[in-house]
């Protein structure tokens, strides 16, 4: 196998990551639409609603650059969970739910092939 056959097949995205990064796009997307709403009620200085649609933003950068193989938007994006765990405690099933999804994200992206991925670029 050549060296240029290596790199090829050395950064061949896993399709859990492909997959995991397009529900981050989505969940972004559908998060910057539902809570847009929120900022048009906000009045003159709507820095709840913005940090809220940040947070969306946040995701759907994630999405994306994980997509292309950014080592740095897969440690977002776990942050990015992480931080919705940490706003959950005090709400048992939100704090189970988001624990959960945080573990099989966590397990997607530091899987042999996903690190492989990652440090491709």
């Amino acid at each position: 196998m050549s060296v240029e056959t290596a790199a090829v097949s050395r950064n061949k995205r896993p399709i859990s990551v492909t997959i995991l990064a397009w529900i981050y796009i989505a969940v972004g997307a559908l998060g910057v639409i539902f809570h847009f709403h929120g900022l048009l009620g906000q009045g003159a200085f709507p820095w709840g609603g913005l940090s809220v649609e940040l947070v969306e933003v946040i995701a759907i950068v994630c999405g994306a650059f994980m997509l292309r193989g950014h080592n740095w938007a897969r440690w977002l994006a776990v942050a990015w969970i992480g931080f919705h765990v940490v706003i959950s405690v005090g709400a048992w099933r939100e704090l189970a739910v988001h624990s959960l999804i945080c573990g099989v994200i966590i397990w997607i992206l530091f899987r042999p092939a996903a690190v492989r991925y990652f440090r491709g670029n």
